[in-house]
């Protein structure tokens, strides 16, 4: 009784005309976004978000705005896969090797239609999943003190990143980094200035939303002009767009299975929608067998992928809302809105702001019939994006950004600040260091070390203390092994190559 009365409240919130619109007008920037090659979501929601508090929306509204927008771009990043061999995103990858022979076998549309549909199934699995576990996850929240906290960071900076970089010691290096500029600012405890540089700009520390706007956003301009150059164009010329309802019929239990896989590994802190993408496929070529045709252009080869990143998606959002660590990098940026819009992430949400969550569940409930509805009719207009010439494309891009940084602080400092981290996320991408433990390391440096200091108030210094529950033990031991595990399974987690002609 208790999930329907929430259950009533959130589409109490959602089907209101002004969410709708929200929930709809997000969809629709997420699925283009989603599509243009090298964006992906994280990017999508990082540009987005200082234009959501420049149009002055509330809580309720630019979380189901950017929850929209993160959904709609993981259904957009099959897109360009299928037609052009390029990932809209690194969980799109799997999605090219039967995606793009199966558009140049002649069914482009087809693999459109599958790879849309299967996206719903996972993204709505997803979003059920969610709505049953994350109260439960919640009420186990609240066994957590100093100690737990301290070690649950500790596994989200071991395992984010581990699965998509391909050194581990990169990660490490990108977490320090940022921890590091997580300090900058006066100390809560001893009131001492740290790492300012005397600069009276950074005595509040740094805004995380001009760091993720520069690493995400700007570099990916710098990225972007490097990249593709000045034209692009399609790979694969898209024909009629029909339902193959055979293929869907064949791959239902594919769908449903690789929903189930995806949610596991999104709700793992740093797994993602990669991760569930990887295994989903993985796991249906070992049952299909060499029969099965993987690699040459079969249905299954799109469905499973497709529903599962984005089944990831929808898991990655519990630990999230649960225990205010993010289960991947676009939840990260999505974890940095919540707390500048004042919202503390973690079991406390469910009861003292139900109407954010449920408001939020029922939206994305909303958002998948909105998405599967946008997808499948429309699939040749969001095609028609990738024509979209960058030298328009990216001076748009800057201009949001800009001005969406300027409007939350009018000043100029930050847009000099945003500017250098824009340059830090370019070297970083060039030298093969991810950017998303550096934001992880922005967003939650602060309360691991708030967590590590009361610990060692509580214990009076004893270190010990640190391992002193066997939920502590749990997550010391699992981060140690999200950490290794990757070194050891590089080999098998090998990212394949991309079909060529």
């Amino acid at each position: 009784m208790e999930l329907l009365a929430n259950l009533s409240l959130g589409f109490s919130i959602a089907l209101s005309p002004y969410t709708l619109m929200l929930a709809v007008v997000g969809c629709f920037l997420g699925t283009i976004i989603g599509s243009l090659p090298g964006l992906g979501p994280s990017n999508g929601v990082a540009i987005l978000i200082p234009l959501s508090f420049t149009l002055g929306f509330d809580a309720t509204s630019a979380l189901v705005l950017m929850t929209s927008v993160y959904y709609g771009a993981m259904y957009g990043g099959r897109i360009s896969s299928i037609l052009l061999n390029i990932p809209g995103d690194e969980p799109a990858l799997m999605t090219t090797l039967d995606g793009y022979p199966m558009a140049k076998a002649g069914r482009a549309g087809d693999a459109l239609v599958i790879s849309g549909i299967a996206s719903f199934v996972g993204a709505f699995l997803a979003t059920i999943g969610l709505m049953l576990l994350a109260p439960l996850l919640a009420r186990v929240a609240y066994l957590f003190g100093p100690a737990e906290y301290f070690a649950l960071y500790l596994l989200a900076f071991c395992t984010l990143g581990g699965m998509a970089s391909n050194n581990q010691a990169k990660s490490a290096i990108a977490s320090c980094i940022g921890l590091a500029i997580a300090m900058i600012g006066v100390d809560n405890t001893s009131g001492m200035p740290r790492l300012t540089g005397g600069n009276l700009h950074l005595y509040d520390g740094v805004d995380f939303l001009v760091a993720i706007v520069g690493l995400f956003a700007v570099a990916e301009v710098f990225f972007f002009i490097e990249s593709h150059g000045k034209e692009s164009s399609i790979g694969v010329k898209l024909e009629k767009v029909s339902i193959p309802w055979k293929d869907i019929f064949d791959t239902r239990w594919t769908m449903l299975r690789c929903s189930g896989i995806g949610f596991i590994a999104g709700i793992l802190p740093g797994a993602g929608a990669s991760l569930g993408s990887f295994l989903a496929y993985m796991s249906e070529k070992s049952l299909a067998g060499k029969k099965g045709g993987f690699g040459t252009g079969v249905a299954k080869g799109i469905a499973a992928p497709e529903a599962g990143n984005n089944a990831a998606a929808g898991g990655a959002l519990v630990p999230m809302l649960t225990l205010g660590v993010p289960g991947s990098g676009t939840t990260a940026v999505l974890l940095a809105l919540l707390v500048t819009l004042n919202i503390t992430p973690g079991p406390t949400l469910f009861t003292e702001r139900p109407e954010v969550v449920w408001g939020l569940i029922a939206a994305l409930l909303i958002a998948n019939f909105v998405l599967l509805l946008m997808n499948v009719p429309m699939v040749k207009v969001f095609v028609r994006v990738l024509q979209v010439p960058p030298a328009i494309l990216l001076p748009g891009v800057t201009m949001i950004s800009f001005i969406g940084i300027y409007s939350l602080s009018g000043s100029y400092f930050d847009l000099l600040l945003m500017i250098g981290f824009g340059v830090l996320g370019y070297v970083l991408r060039k030298l093969d260091v991810p950017t998303v433990p550096v934001i992880l390391g922005i967003l939650l440096g602060g309360n691991m070390e708030d967590a590590l200091r009361r610990a060692m108030v509580i214990s009076d210094g004893d270190a010990t203390y640190l391992f002193s529950s066997s939920i502590a033990i749990l997550l010391w031991v699992t981060a140690v092994l999200g950490f290794v595990a990757p070194m050891f399974m590089r080999g098998i987690l090998k990212k394949p190559q991309r079909v060529t002609d």
